[in-house]
């Protein structure tokens, strides 16, 4: 069930604090595919996974229908929005562009030492995690949030409130999000992991193009991978590509 998948609650001493953290909760979900398209989001069910009242968790579906996460229609309420297959292209497109914005702005504007420690770990922790040569269970979460950390933290390096606003409308597409992994085998993940090195070494480099390019090559590879992953599963299961299960490293 839907509210089964969603993460524990982080609680909070004010309401407003309360729907903030329930709707982040249902969003990051519904983001990296643990609530499927076309799933239907009972607002009893939820309230009592997360522990809250119904109040905040109302405020939560209203703000993610706003944001376009959600549809809601009158005697069946809220469910996970289906998005076409082109609409997630269109968003890999755009966040190529972007994210190679990123980058060159933070080659150009230098890492500041937490900025620097927080990819560096990341680029360590998946070193780690990637050297045995296979995955076990729960690696591919872990690898998520390495993978989140290594743009998050490029994109705050680029300093620029505007762009960062834009790469994250595209996030609101589901499974076009950094946090979703789009590489499940680990040889592709191997592969753009090794892309997070060439990057970041551009950046260090103090190479803006360089580092650009790198980073559109990176997320254009993740989206060509995806295309072929989404098809491929629709021709042989006829499946929904919003929901496919595990979908392809960004």
């Amino acid at each position: 069930m839907a509210d089964q998948a969603l993460l524990e609650p982080t609680g909070g001493s004010r309401a407003g604090n309360r729907a903030l953290s329930v709707m982040d909760q249902i969003r990051e979900s519904v983001l990296n595919g643990s609530v499927a398209a076309g799933e239907r989001l009972n607002e009893v069910r939820l309230s009592r996974t997360l522990a809250v009242s119904r109040t905040p968790v109302r405020a939560a579906l209203q703000a993610l229908a706003g944001e376009g996460l959600l549809d809601y229609a009158p005697n069946r309420g809220f469910t996970v929005r289906e998005f076409p297959l082109d609409a997630i292209v269109d968003a890999y497109e755009i966040r190529a562009s972007l994210e190679g914005v990123a980058a060159r702005f933070a080659a150009e504007r230098g890492l500041s030492p937490d900025e620097k420690a927080t990819i560096e770990r990341s680029l360590r922790d998946g070193d780690r995690l990637l050297e045995r040569g296979s995955f076990e269970t729960g690696d591919l979460t872990i690898y998520r949030d390495i993978n989140g950390d290594f743009h998050d933290t490029l994109l705050a390096a680029a300093r620029n409130r505007m762009l960062a606003e834009m790469i994250r409308i595209c996030h609101h597409v589901p499974v076009s999000s950094s946090r979703n992994i789009v590489a499940f085998e680990h040889r592709d993940v191997r592969r753009r992991h090794d892309d997070h090195h060439r990057i970041y070494e551009a950046i260090i480099a103090r190479e803006p193009w360089r580092a650009e390019m790198l980073m559109r090559e990176h997320v254009a590879s993740v989206k060509a991978s995806l295309v072929k992953s989404l098809t491929e599963g629709s021709r042989d299961n006829d499946a929904d590509p919003t929901s496919a299960g595990q979908l392809p490293v960004k």
